[in-house]
């Protein structure tokens, strides 16, 4: 399905970004991980860029068209999250998480689009549950991650004229290290019975990527355990 087929994933170099990569790879993908940190992996060829720049982006997306071709399919995974007193948050702080995690999907989106000249046609926006649900002191993190779910749908309308599909993911609790280091009431308290982990939104990327799903667009996919239609008061 993936086989030889041009991937990128922003944010790869760890996490969510680096098991989603590492899945297209298993795919037969050619898989470019773009990341404003250095890393490295046998399965993926990293590039240094920052996403939420809209020069180097261009310029990014411009030289691996020359170098692979066309593009078939994009992640859009690089964000940032500061939580911060509201009464603290500078511009630049601000600025900072807007631009990493939506603008990047903007500019990203916009590039990848130009190159997609072939099948598969897919892009995937990560999103979270706190588009839909808050905690204090979380603003601009929220802000952006309901951006990312407001433009998803506006890029997939603008996109179908391209025959691209947009779809996003909105993750909830994805724990990054090992499910022992939790509390057992971190697990419990999902209907799923355990927390999230990367390889949960992976395969997630893989099913909205997949053409043979071409009648999904517009859409968000929530993985959460249930967390986000679980009824909670204190009793």
């Amino acid at each position: 399905m993936f086989e030889q087929k041009t991937v990128i994933v922003t944010g790869a170099a760890q996490g969510i970004g680096r098991s989603v990569a590492e899945h297209f790879a298993e795919k037969g993908a050619r898989v470019i991980g773009l990341d404003i940190e250095s890393a490295s992996a046998a399965s993926i060829d990293f590039w240094k860029c920052d996403v939420g720049d809209f020069e180097d982006v261009t310029r990014t997306f411009m030289e691996i068209n020359e170098e692979y071709g066309a593009i078939h399919a994009l992640v859009n995974n690089a964000g940032i999250s500061e939580f911060k007193s509201l009464w603290e948050v500078s511009e630049a702080d601000w600025d900072r998480v807007l631009d990493t995690n939506l603008k990047s999907v903007f500019i990203c989106s916009r590039e990848a689009a130009r190159y997609m000249t072939e099948d598969v046609r897919a892009i995937v926006n990560m999103a979270s549950t706190r588009a839909f649900m808050s905690e204090p002191d979380t603003e601009s993190y929220a802000a952006s991650k309901g951006g990312i779910f407001a433009l998803t749908h506006a890029l997939a309308a603008t996109l179908s004229e391209r025959n691209i599909r947009v779809n996003s993911i909105a993750p909830g609790w994805i724990h990054n290290g090992d499910p022992d280091d939790l509390r057992p009431q971190d697990h419990s308290q999902h209907w799923s019975g355990r927390a999230g982990r990367p390889d949960d939104i992976a395969r997630a990327c893989l099913f909205l990527c997949n053409p043979d799903n071409e009648f999904i667009t517009g859409e968000n996919l929530r993985i959460d355990g249930g967390m986000t239609r679980k009824m909670i008061y204190e009793h």
